[in-house]
């Protein structure tokens, strides 16, 4: 239909920088838990989703019209925690109490962090 699949934003080197940075995290994790293996398979898992999250909300912006940088309430903030939850889950199930959690303090700090990268110059946006 001639529409863009994705935002203009979205690379493969992008995608790749951030599961290679969540898989490092996740290692990071595990040497200090003294359980490598399975904080290294976490921290890829969690890596993993959010950034095919991003992607799929990305993709439902480009669907509804929405341009890069335009605005959709709760699908920027939350279908990367949403997927990386599920992604995770075959080794780590949290309580719906924790998923409760994760998603009311991801909406005030996604929101904060965007604001404080175009108050540094770094978004063109401040949502």
């Amino acid at each position: 239909d001639g529409r863009p699949i994705f935002g203009a934003g979205k690379t493969v080197q992008g995608f790749l920088a951030g599961l290679v940075a969540g898989t490092f995290v996740g290692l990071l994790q595990g040497i200090a838990a003294g359980t490598l293996s399975r904080y290294l398979a976490l921290g890829f898992l969690l890596a993993l989703g959010a950034l095919l999250g991003d992607l799929l909300g990305s993709f439902i912006k480009r669907r509804l019209g929405i341009k890069r940088g335009g605005l959709a309430p709760g699908l920027d903030q939350l279908s990367f925690v949403v997927v990386a939850l599920l992604a995770a889950s075959p080794l780590a199930l949290p309580s719906w109490e924790i998923v409760l959690t994760i998603i009311i303090i991801t909406l005030p700090i996604h929101l904060a962090t965007n604001f404080g990268g175009y108050k540094l110059g770094l978004k063109s946006k401040p949502y």
